[in-house]
């Protein structure tokens, strides 16, 4: 994979990954009892067998919060040495202040800066990601936290039977410094398609038991599944062929292939249409659900947790989402030796 760049912008390398999902866990046999369904016919149409969701007093920054702390652990830096924390989410603890904010009261990180995105839920994961990577290229931050969170399974219609198979609540944390090795990001292409204005919209509802959704009243999430199949086994495919030519490489040459975990039927027949062998990609909705934007991550802490991705390793990272967005790019996994020393807390400034 070669690239070229302007060798005095510095560029963004992943220095490590964090995640956290809820405790709690909602089983096939949960929804058995709770819906017309059956374990059965989940198993077989969506791949998934448990998922986990947040309790009534877990907001999203909670979970943010703990997914920046394990990502901050596996990376071996003191949080207060963070430049900068980006929040990528869709479902905020409220619409104003920002979940940046929150995520840094409740880390008791101070003289830090912080805001919100809302990259298109799902395709977070790269959306979010390229934002981060060119502050890195700016040159003014030299450590960047990314957090991924939403707590999308308490934004469902509680009648929605599909709905609570598929989603999760969780939260996963990029690391970002400038790589002194050369770029590890390979060019990141990022599409809109609002013809396709279809995927996961709001639809106003009476409140279940006159309780409104905590975070947008009577408004709850649905999800056109068929339209999502669809599109990732028409567009993505066409798309992932895109990226690895703007990095340079092939599908065949890449070690790895995370894409967002809609649901891992889906992501095991995309690896089929993209003649991948199948234990090319990494799973880990059976067990988690679809956690939106933050499940790139989750997947990418799975596979360094099962040495199934190392140093100087090539990934390529797939995520779409509500919009229709999406968004691909080829990284090339650091180790310590990629980065300068481990740089110390920072005093707090005042504002």
């Amino acid at each position: 994979m070669r690239h070229s760049v302007n060798s005095e912008r510095p560029t963004a390398g992943i220095r490590a990954v964090g995640r956290f999902v809820p405790r709690t866990e909602i089983t096939n046999e949960d929804l058995v009892a709770r819906f017309d369904t059956s374990d059965a016919w989940i198993r077989e149409k969506l791949g998934m067998h448990t998922r986990r969701v947040a309790t009534a007093d877990q907001w999203t920054s909670d979970l943010a919060v703990l997914a920046l702390h394990d990502a901050c652990a596996r990376g071996g830096v003191d949080p207060g040495s963070i430049d900068l924390l980006i929040c990528c989410t869709g479902t905020p603890d409220h619409m104003l202040p920002a979940t940046a904010a929150a995520i840094l009261r409740k880390a008791d990180l101070h003289g830090i800066r912080g805001f919100d995105i809302n990259a298109g839920g799902c395709a977070g994961g790269v959306f979010a990601l390229d934002v981060g990577a060119k502050y890195i290229a700016s040159g003014e931050y030299q450590r960047i936290a990314v957090v991924i969170a939403d707590t999308v399974a308490q934004a469902l219609d509680p009648a929605d039977r599909t709905a609570h198979a598929l989603f999760g609540d969780g939260a996963g944390c990029y690391l970002l410094e400038p790589c002194a090795t050369g770029p590890a990001l390979s060019p990141t292409l990022l599409r809109t398609r609002p013809d396709l204005y279809y995927t996961a919209h709001t639809e106003r509802l009476p409140p279940a038991d006159g309780v409104p959704n905590r975070f947008s009243g009577a408004n709850y999430m649905r999800m056109v599944g068929g339209g999502v199949r669809d599109f990732a086994l028409e567009v993505i495919p066409e798309f992932a062929l895109e990226v690895v030519k703007a990095a340079e490489t092939t599908l065949e040459d890449v070690d790895l292939i995370v894409s967002h975990q809609a649901n891992p039927a889906l992501l095991l027949r995309l690896m089929d249409v993209l003649g991948q062998p199948r234990d090319k990609t990494v799973v880990v909705a059976d067990r988690f659900g679809n956690t939106s934007g933050s499940s790139v991550i989750l997947a990418l802490v799975e596979a360094v947790d099962t040495g199934r991705l190392g140093p100087g390793d090539h990934v390529l990272l797939l995520a779409f989402g509500s919009g229709m967005s999406y968004g691909g790019t080829v990284v090339r996994w650091c180790g310590p030796r990629d980065f300068g020393p481990v740089l110390p807390a920072r005093a707090s400034a005042t504002y």
